[in-house]
């Protein structure tokens, strides 16, 4: 087994606890002297979670002598940008803004407004040309999970 699927045991293991135990593994990165987990939560990923997972990981990594003297471990939720890669991650974005590629080329973009077991609905407010006039109208897209290529939660400033 190599660092990646043992940290992601261990990961797994910690998650049994109570106060992680709506936690999950995103993606577990290695490359020579630097470790990257990313973690989120059903709830929220709080630093104090990802520091308590950091030194639970970084006394198992000493223990066993899997990455030598001198190394980098970063534990951190996904973050605004990175694309999401499960079902579970997509309640708690709900009224966010989302911008989604589908796996036939489409882009769509819009607020997350909400979802079933099947897929995302997102609204996209858009301005169309009615006779002479343009006006506001907002569009529903519904979009299937098995046709979702990227998803990623963009950031908005506005109020």
């Amino acid at each position: 087994m190599d660092i990646k699927e043992q940290i992601i045991e261990l990961l797994n293991e910690k998650f049994q606890e109570e106060d992680f135990d709506d936690c999950f593994v995103v993606e577990v990165n290695h490359n020579n002297s630097k470790l990257e987990a990313f973690v989120d939560s059903d709830s929220s990923m709080t630093f104090k979670k990802c520091q308590r997972l950091s030194r639970y990981l970084e006394h198992h990594i000493e223990e066993n002598k899997w990455m030598g003297e001198k190394y980098t471990l970063e534990v951190s939720s996904p973050g605004i940008g990175r694309p999401l890669q499960f079902k579970r991650q997509y309640p708690k974005n709900i009224g966010r803004k989302m911008e989604v590629k589908t796996s036939e080329g489409q882009k769509f973009t819009g607020t997350l407004v909400r979802l079933d077991d099947d897929a995302i609905f997102l609204e996209e407010k858009t301005r169309v040309k009615e006779g002479k006039k343009k006006v506001s109208k907002v569009l529903t897209h519904e979009i299937n999970f098995d046709n979702i290529e990227k998803a990623v939660v963009k950031i908005s400033f506005n109020k």
